[in-house]
């Protein structure tokens, strides 16, 4: 029998990958403009984090991991034709700290520190998506990553031990992602606020 951590781990992997869809179409439609650096470090990064992640102990959790790395390589590849960046100075920067993150992991046995240095390599990967998401919010999709934060946030759900090892995984992910939501958000609850602010300010004037 499954125990219910294990139905929404599962539950939360398949959901990740069915996220995919909306966001894979909205670069075929050319609304979303991957970043090249990010989704290749994160496709690489996955399936190294998939293994140290799991043989930290990781189970029910796990779903998510692999999903995601499947999801990162096919956009990643995409991203060649369709994506942008990777030749800015701050995207070689992230690139070459990931680089050097790669070379302090190989020298690591223990999982533990393997996975702290992966997440901060994924981190590093995130940062020029999430630098795009506050300066050109138009080039992604809301929706998608708004799914993607829903998967995430069920992952979280599905964790029965609350370690660092087990944990920090999961945690980084919700954090990362909801910061790139709320920076794909943020022209539209400044539009509603300014929006609001004129309707309040034109209702004084006519009660005036």
């Amino acid at each position: 029998m499954f125990t219910w951590q294990e139905v929404i781990g599962l539950s939360a992997g398949f959901f990740l990958l069915l996220v995919f869809i909306p966001y894979l179409t909205s670069i075929y439609q050319k609304k979303t403009r991957p970043n090249r650096i990010t989704w290749s470090i994160w496709a690489l990064v996955g399936f190294i984090l998939c293994f140290s992640y799991y043989s930290s102990g990781a189970v029910n959790t796990i779903w998510v991991p692999v999903c995601s790395a499947v999801g990162h390589l096919i956009i990643a590849i995409l991203a060649l034709k369709y994506g942008e960046g990777g030749w800015n100075n701050f995207d070689r920067g992230c690139l070459l700290s990931a680089g050097i993150s790669l070379v302090l992991w190989w020298q690591f046995s223990s999982p533990t520190i393997a996975l702290a240095i992966n997440i901060c390599i994924d981190f590093l990967g995130a940062l020029p998506t999430i630098r795009k998401s506050y300066y050109q919010p138009y080039t992604e999709d809301p929706f998608s990553w708004t799914i993607f934060l829903s998967a995430h946030t069920l992952n979280l759900v599905a964790l029965q031990n609350w370690s660092f090892v087990l944990s920090a995984y999961p945690l980084y992910l919700f954090c990362s992602t909801a910061t790139i939501v709320i920076f794909l958000l943020r022209p539209k609850i400044i539009r509603r606020q300014t929006t609001s602010g004129k309707q309040r300010s034109k209702r004084k004037i006519h009660k005036s």
